[in-house]
């Protein structure tokens, strides 16, 4: 029990609730009585309350000494400014300026106040609390502004309450601050003063000193910092407008004003007037402080870090002179980024796994991207919903040079008040400038980065395809320009920013995005560079737009008379580009498309020679450096691979791929073509697997082609193509492995492709073919009839999407008539075989020589018409497919990947022929036949069994009809080949050959004297083909 006068006891569920004595108000001290944001000053503990931002040693020493001492100044005269405005982008270093401004002030003796705002900071966001905040601090650094703090306070109490209802924050400011100080000023210098004595009562120029001694060294210093991270937009316009009616009413009061902020609108439209002294921390941003903050920084961590000091004495330097220069490149003005590209080298952000040691992780370092996207999302989301906002940033961002603001609206062909309409909120991130002669600009490059890179801009990504529309917006104003000029032609006319930009960048726009036009704006294209030429006839680069816009119509669906004009006109606009011309590769890769294209048509094997031949001498004329180079190479390694299906060529295929890895390591995360060239990698590698069959290749394929699939997530224009081209590896794969789960995996992939491209999209017709192929595979292993079924159904929408003169409709005849056979080997059902037959008939009569898929097409209605033979006896049908084997031989020399496949093929219909009419000249060439497919498929290809089978059989019908003895002796090695490699014990086609074998020896035993050793053979041979006969029955 305890004692009187100690606390009560608590009894079991009884509250006992002790109330503390009121503090009265003067009791309190100013801190408690002004309750003060704690973390928003100066001198707050920067490691728990960011910024941490402050000025390493040696860096912004001019700027911060050029601030400091304007706030360390007197004023002077009435119009003198109070307030100094120093604006700049994301990272410039704003923060770390005002801390040293307000370090500098507190160590050199003058008072100084501050407030740090900081976004997502709770009351540091707020503005409600500034007053009371920088009336506490006031209190502390000039003492004698208290008691007028807390008379103020006791004649309003509501000064202190929270709310923004209370008091307004301009009151808030003239009670707990301005009046205070004035007042405090005042009393200071009244002493000995005639009794007229306040501030504004002095003679113009005279200026007493105070007998405050806070003020002895200089005015009170007020920094607001990060004035636009503060929520409350329209209060800090408030903040603003009473500042400057204070300073209006007491030019001569001992005060100053430094705020810092971004450029945004509501703050430069209060602050870009009379008054107001305006700096941007950009023209103060330079890379002799960028590299003196990294020397900095590297000298201490060098000091403490064991593992740098070891490398530094087996190595030497480090960083060395190089590695910094390209660091401060890099980084470019931003401290931010500076700061955030050093501790990822010291790996204090570094990613799990990632290279261990600063000094393999400083070359990454150099490709990382500022880290900005939060601040630009934000800062973009502000003008999203205004007119032509996309179209004004996408330009901004794709522009070759920057365009002032009438610029940028002429070659958008809108107004230019809408542009600045869009830009007004966008200045924390865009420089725009206040006269129009002055460009537009991005505060950092990685502005541009983020903008271009559509993984990390989302819906603000500036998509390619706006090239097209600069491009033709550039012919717009070029075409004015020079009728301007013919109409004037005494009187020079002023290009306009527009027009000049035209002039000299549309060949840029127009090499950027000449591979996304569509029809419409083909033929837009060429109507504007026609009316061009026609006032300046023979200009070169007008005759090379031409050609390019020409060839552009041709692929989407243009005629042959199209894309002659094209190969004529990329040959005429050729002719103005020499060897030593700048534009020289960009005319051979035209003149390469042009001719690549016409390839595609018309198949001339002359124009693909051609095009590889130009693709080869612009990747000459791009060094290792050249920011094209990666193109040069996708350019011929696709190329290559291109003739390699046609021809077969091995070496074609091995430096495709090889030119093709090469353009990858071009093209490193996150490059915006990077998922081209693992496509582009990833299908060379799997032409390749079809060849060689190397299971390596095809599971890099698949590994290259997810990459690329996760590069382009929905809606990306490109998605479709990375289904269809994963879906194929899988099926490919399955395929070798049999495995269900790849071909289920594919047939999904196929099936999200073509929900992508709905009906009339080009592609649309090419991804249906892919998904038939996938569901007629999965019925040929199942047989569910659902699955043929679908296929067809598949297949004939895909070939009515492709009506006569499509390119693409002779593969869809192939494809479709190909499902028809499968279905008619189910059903039996003629109208099938004979539509596939009529089918395979079209694609033939549209591929003629020397079209590259000509041998495909005589293969499938050769095929088709030896199963019509099998089924009808009829003559003629076997004679035709001998025929057409014989030329897809023709099409198909070594070292061809599908001559072995050709060369069975015309064996096979042979055998039936003589079969039917016993010609020892069919005979005789089968033999010959399934010689060359015997050397074509060396141990262990899967095709060999069958081939020694073949030509066995043939070696003994020549023998029996010749007698002649070297056939048999050929065929006995074989057939043993056979039994010993390819068809062991249990194999079920061991005992057909057994006994052939058996027979082959009996009949040379019969010819020649026989030996103990052959009958001894014969007899093994026999006695197996007993037991092998007795279990067949058995079983």
């Amino acid at each position: 029990m305890r004692t009187s006068g100690t606390w009560p006891q608590i009894r079991s569920k009884e509250i006992i609730i002790f109330t503390l004595p009121k503090v009265r108000a003067e009791d309190q001290s100013v801190y408690e009585l002004l309750q003060p944001v704690e973390d928003a000053s100066h001198t707050r503990d920067r490691k728990r309350s960011p910024p941490d931002s402050a000025c390493a040693r040696g860096t912004r020493v001019k700027v911060v000494k050029k601030y400091t001492t304007w706030t360390a100044d007197n004023i002077s005269s009435a119009d003198e400014p109070h307030l100094l405005w120093v604006h700049g982008y994301a990272g410039s270093g704003k923060s770390a300026i005002s801390q040293e401004v307000c370090d500098t002030s507190k160590r050199q003796g003058r008072p100084v106040v501050s407030f740090f705002f900081f976004r997502n900071a709770g009351e540091r966001s707020r503005i409600r609390r500034l007053a009371t905040t920088l009336a506490s601090q006031m209190a502390t650094v000039i003492p004698e502004t208290e008691p007028f703090i807390r008379v103020a306070v006791k004649a309003n109490p509501a000064l202190l309450r929270p709310d923004d209802a209370a008091v307004c924050l301009q009151s808030r400011m003239e009670q707990l601050v301005y009046a205070p100080f004035k007042a405090a000023v005042e009393q200071s210098e009244s002493v000995g003063m005639p009794a007229k004595g306040s501030v504004e009562a002095l003679p113009r120029g005279v200026v007493h000193r105070p007998l405050i001694t806070g003020l002895t060294r200089g005015p009170l210093l007020v920094v607001l910092d990060g004035l636009d991270e503060c929520n409350d937009k329209e209060e800090v316009q408030e903040l603003i407008d009473g500042m400057l009616v204070f300073f209006d009413d007491n030019p001569f009061i001992p005060l100053r004003v430094f705020i810092t902020s971004r450029v945004e609108q509501h703050i430069q439209s209060h602050l870009d007037v009379p008054g107001v002294r305006l700096e941007n921390l950009v023209d103060h941003c330079s890379d002799n402080d960028i590299a003196t903050f990294l020397d900095v920084l590297f000298k201490d961590t060098r000091r403490r870090n064991p593992v740098i000091r070891a490398y530094i004495s087996e190595h030497g330097e480090w960083p060395t002179t190089n590695d910094r220069s390209q660091l401060v490149r890099h980084i470019g003005g931003s401290f931010i980024f500076g700061w955030t590209v050093f501790k990822f080298i010291m790996g204090s952000i570094a990613e799990p796994g990632s290279p261990v040691t600063p000094m393999e992780r400083l070359p990454l370092a150099l490709k990382m991207n500022p880290g900005l996207d939060g601040l630009y999302m934000q800062t973009l989301a502000r003008s999203q919903h205004l007119p032509h906002f996309l179209g004004i940033i996408s330009t901004i961002a794709l522009l070759e040079v920057p365009l002032p603001t009438s610029g940028i609206a002429e070659l958008l062909g809108i107004k230019t008040y809408k542009v600045v309409n869009v830009l007004v909120n966008l200045q924390a991130i865009i420089q725009v400038p206040g006269t129009d002669d002055i460009p537009v600009t991005l505060f950092h490059t990685s502005l541009r980065d983020f903008l271009t890179t559509q993984s990390r801009s989302g819906p603000f990504f500036a998509h390619p395809r706006q090239h097209v529309q600069l491009f033709l917006r550039c012919l717009q104003c070029e075409l004015v320009h020079r009728r301007r000029a013919v109409e004037s032609p005494a009187n020079p006319i002023q290009r306009r920013p527009a027009a000049a930009y035209a002039l000299q960048y549309s060949k840029d726009h127009l090499r950027r995005g000449q591979h996304l036009f569509e029809f419409a704006e083909s033929d837009s294209a060429i109507h504007l560079c026609r009316k061009a030429l026609e006032l300046s006839p023979g200009a070169p680069e007008l005759i090379q737009s031409l050609a390019c816009a020409t060839l552009r119509h041709a692929t989407h669906g243009g005629t042959l008379v199209d894309l002659e004009e094209a190969v004529s006109l990329n040959r005429e606009a050729f002719k103005f580009r020499p060897l030593s011309h700048p534009d020289r590769p960009q005319s051979l890769r035209a003149l390469g498309d042009a001719l690549w294209e016409r390839y595609h048509r018309k198949g001339r094997m002359a124009d693909l020679d051609e095009a590889i031949f130009l693709y080869r001498e612009e990747l000459e004329l791009q060094p290792s450096h050249h920011s094209d180079r990666s193109q040069s190479l996708n350019n011929l390694g696709w190329a290559l691979w291109d003739r390699y299906r046609s021809a077969g060529f091995s070496t074609d295929i091995e430096e495709s791929v090889s030119l093709l890895r090469e353009a990858l390591k071009l093209r490193p995360s996150p490059h915006p073509d990077r998922s081209e060239s693992l496509t582009n990698l990833g299908l060379a590698l799997w032409r390749r697997y079809q060849r060689a069959r190397a299971a390596t290749d095809l599971e890099e394929a698949i590994f290259l082609h997810r990459e690329a699939l996760a590069l382009r997530p929905s809606p990306h224009p490109d998605r479709s193509s990375s289904l269809n081209n994963l879906g194929l590896a899988l099926w490919d794969r399955s395929e070798r492995t049999g495995t269900a789960v790849d071909l289920e995996d594919a047939i999904s992939l196929h099936r999200e492709a073509v929900e992508l491209q709905s009906s009339p999209h080009p592609d649309r017709s090419t991804l249906l073919h892919n998904l038939a192929l996938a569901l007629k595979t999965q019925y040929q292993r199942t047989g569910t009839d659902t699955d043929i079924e679908e296929a067809i159904s598949l297949y004939r929408e895909a070939l009515e999407l492709k009506p006569s003169p499509h390119s693409g409709r002779s593969v869809s005849l192939r494809n479709f008539g190909y499902a028809l056979q499968c279905r008619y080997q189910r059903t039996g059902t003629a109208t099938d075989l004979e539509e596939a037959i009529t089918m395979y008939r079209e694609a033939l009569e549209l591929e003629p020589f020397p079209h590259p898929d000509r041998s495909a097409s005589l293969n499938n209605l050769g095929n088709a018409l030896r199963k019509r033979y099998q089924q009808t006896q009829t003559v003629a049908d076997n004679d035709e497919a001998v025929s057409m084997y014989r030329e897809v031989l023709e099409l198909r020399p070594p070292p061809h990947p599908d001559r072995s496949t050709s060369l069975n093929n015309l064996d096979i219909a042979l055998w039936d022929r003589y079969l039917h009419t016993g010609a020892l000249a069919d005979l005789e060439e089968m033999i010959h036949l399934g010689r060359e497919t015997l050397d074509l498929q060396p141990s262990p290809h899967p095709g060999r069994a069958a081939s020694l089978r073949n030509l066995t059989i043939s070696l003994d019908e020549m023998y029996k009809a010749s007698l002649s003895l070297p056939y048999l002796q050929e065929a006995i090695p074989l057939c043993e080949e056979l039994l010993a490699a390819h068809y062991p014990v249990g194999h079920e086609d061991r005992l057909e050959t057994v006994n052939r074998l058996a027979s082959l020896l009996q009949r040379r035993s019969n010819a020649t004297q026989p030996t103990e050793d052959d009958d001894a053979y014969i007899a093994k041979l026999q006695e197996e083909a007993r037991q092998l006969s007795t279990s067949t029955a058995t079983t």
